[in-house]
């Protein structure tokens, strides 16, 4: 971990590691390249769904007490006729269910009956834009007709394909669009199509919504007008008043004004913490105007998506009770985040742990054609990449007019995380790892998962992840604060995905429970398994052998039987 002593002020009030020390971190950080990298092209394949749920074939043991299902979500279809998708992320959205019951495993999958997949599905050709690719203008319009198509805005697309999510009680699939769909978490079956604009003024919301115990659930959304760009805090009651509602109560907490509002930062997901919001700023961009213009162009809309490593990152503080937003700005150097590990308040301090990495292009390595490399092409694309890894930041919350500048701010003991006050409103930051040396040789870690239902917004000692020594995960891992030591589960040429913890119904100690993971093998036709694990041990109590292909795919959660 970098020291305090490495710092310096310049003269613009910033404070910066020394470039030998950066470097040399960064050097650390990347120093795992890889040769002779087995192909994943089968994994980013369509697959057929399995509508009608099937019997798996045990092996090992899996705890009686374990009563739901494992619903997972992802992209299942790359193609209509000859047109194929671009990027990993605009496949057609694919539901799994792993219905376990009495030491037993049911599997079914369903496309999601969305717009997007229904428009593509009737003229058998990519009719909706996604995220990397542009739907080209008809074919049987006359010359006049497509070429007015061009300067027509992109439609935002419905394909829910991140993850699954609860509002109300109830189960949705969700993008980063404005739409969402509700869905039966029992059949699958596509309910009703639920716009975030016709209740808030909002253009999009996340797929990482959080959510208090007793339901009410935190989410961001940008909104875009004439004055540009607003990141907004918005709240979801609990409560539903009839049995149709979806999103009726949802209100805008606050909203926070970009730093460049022509170009606002993109965001996958937030953190939260018992009494605040965290917004992370990040120094990934979104190019407004090449977004808009992007069909015009022939382009997606991730053409207008760029790495600054200019510009700060800056964490935003909201408080929940009263929507205001903090005065002081916490900036550290700049990073990318996708997923946050957790966030919890202590001794007058905000730990906030994400995975982060040092560079914000990795977006562009997930098109399909990198997916679908082999040989030194496949080694390249993933020796070109930054590796992703969990780090603390420690945002004191008591800073006044009052507090010295150019005093190391973070007074806990045991934390080697720094926190200088440079102005009066500003704060700069620098992490400390939460992980030992030997994190570098599993490649970082991804996919970050915690005992949520207990853990999340309070102090806790373990979280899961998936190992990245492939541009897909290929183990599992479980990081014990107290030390930082890391467990691994590791297979050769199998692909686990992110890890789900299911506490144990007689839990005392934090990890008391299992963890459930979908796992796919390139080499093998018709492989897939669900693994159980002991969250304790890490040792493999059991998994359940699907006869049919399943795609990697992105995020899940577990929906308990009543």
């Amino acid at each position: 971990t970098v020291q305090p002593n490495i710092y310096h002020f310049f003269a613009d009030a910033t404070i910066t590691q020394s470039s030998d020390a950066k470097q040399k971190e960064l050097n650390k950080c990347n120093q795992l390249e890889l040769k002779g990298l087995e192909s994943i092209a089968p994994l980013v394949r369509s697959v057929e769904e399995t509508p009608e749920p099937i019997a798996t074939e045990v092996c090992g043991t899996i705890p009686t007490w374990i009563r739901g299902s494992l619903l997972r979500n992802g992209p299942g279809k790359f193609e209509f006729g000859n047109q194929h998708y671009n990027h990993w992320f605009d496949g057609m959205a694919m539901l799994h269910q792993f219905k376990i019951e009495d030491g037993k495993v049911t599997y079914r999958s369903r496309f999601l009956q969305s717009d997007a997949y229904k428009k593509n599905s009737e003229r058998n050709r990519i009719m909706v834009s996604e995220f990397g690719t542009v739907a080209m203008p008809d074919p049987c319009k006359n010359f006049f007709l497509r070429f007015l198509s061009r300067f027509e805005m992109i439609e935002a697309t419905d394909n829910a394909s991140v993850s699954f999510v609860k509002y109300k009680g109830d189960c949705f699939v969700s993008t980063e669009t404005n739409y969402m769909y509700r869905v039966d978490p029992e059949s699958l079956e596509t309910q009703n199509k639920v716009d975030w604009t016709k209740f808030i003024a909002v253009n999009m919301a996340t797929a990482h919504p959080h959510t208090e115990p007793d339901g009410t659930t935190y989410n961001m959304g940008n909104s875009y007008g004439r004055k540009g760009a607003l990141y907004n805090i918005i709240k979801v009651p609990p409560m539903k008043n009839n049995p149709e509602e979806t999103l009726e109560g949802a209100k805008v907490l606050c909203s926070i004004v970009p730093a460049d509002k022509a170009r606002p930062s993109y965001y996958h997901s937030f953190a939260m913490s018992e009494n605040y919001v965290v917004f992370i700023e990040q120094s990934i961009k979104m190019d407004l105007l090449k977004i808009v213009t992007a069909k015009l162009r022939g382009k997606g809309i991730s053409e207008g998506i760029y790495w600054d490593p200019k510009q700060d990152t800056v964490f935003h503080l909201v408080d929940k009770h009263t929507g205001q937003t903090s005065s002081v700005k916490f900036h550290t150097k700049a990073l990318s985040v996708f997923h946050q590990i957790n966030a919890y308040e202590e001794d007058g301090f905000l730990m906030l742990d994400m995975c982060c990495s040092d560079n914000g292009e990795a977006i562009n390595t997930y098109l399909i054609q990198n997916l679908r490399k082999s040989g030194e092409a496949l080694d390249q694309a993933y020796n070109n990449m930054y590796r992703v890894f969990p780090r603390r930041f420690v945002l004191p919350l008591n800073v006044t007019n009052d507090t010295p500048t150019g005093v190391n701010l973070n007074t806990r003991p045991a934390s080697s995380a720094t926190s200088f006050k440079t102005a009066i409103d500003k704060v700069v930051c620098q992490f400390e790892d939460l992980h030992g040396e030997d994190l570098y040789e599993y490649g970082g870690l991804e996919f970050p998962q915690i005992n949520y239902s207990k853990f999340n917004t309070r102090p806790y000692r373990y979280f899961y992840g998936c190992g990245f020594r492939h541009l897909v995960g290929d183990s599992l891992l479980k990081i014990d604060l107290e030390g930082k030591k890391v467990k691994v589960w590791y297979q050769k040429g199998l692909f686990p995905s992110e890890p789900v913890f299911i506490p144990s119904p007689d839990a005392v100690e934090e990890d008391d429970g299992v963890i459930l993971s979908v796992v796919v093998t390139p080499t093998e036709d018709k492989s897939t398994f669900l693994l159980v694990l002991n969250a304790k041990t890490w040792e493999e109590l059991g998994r359940a052998e699907v006869p049919v292909n399943i795609p990697y795919g992105f995020h899940g959660t577990f929906n308990p039987t009543a």
